[in-house]
């Protein structure tokens, strides 16, 4: 691993949401918040597509897949705790009148940090 590869499990975190946000940037998204955090917990990126707020669950894991794909690591309590959190987020700013989505970002990371692979799951909870 050279000086540029994640050293830790925060540092891995913080690769794959950049690459998931430039992800999203290029897919036409517009970002709205990046680690947004209250009481409840936190949301890895607030997104705004043709009119729906998006939450979006990021989740890296390196190449070596020892610890198997980073999308089935969005279990029901990740995914109840990012609902929780949303209802949260959406009361404090008054978003009542926006329809919301729920998405997963898993991004495969390469032992230097870079993003191998990039698989958006929209709609996945």
């Amino acid at each position: 691993m050279n000086d540029r590869g994640p050293k830790n499990k925060k540092q891995l975190g913080k690769l794959g949401e950049e690459a998931a946000e430039a992800f999203l940037s290029k897919q036409g998204y517009r970002i709205v918040e990046r680690n947004w955090r209250c009481r409840t917990g936190e949301l890895d990126i607030i997104a705004e597509q043709a009119g729906t707020l998006v939450f979006v669950e990021v989740r890296s894991r390196r190449s070596s897949g020892r610890f198997g794909l980073a999308k089935e690591s969005v279990d029901l309590r990740k995914q109840m705790k990012v609902k929780e959190t949303a209802q949260y987020y959406l009361h404090r700013f008054q978003k009542y009148e926006l329809p919301v989505r729920f998405d997963v970002i898993a991004v495969e990371l390469s032992t230097d940090g870079q993003a191998l692979e990039i698989e958006h799951i929209e709609g996945a909870f």
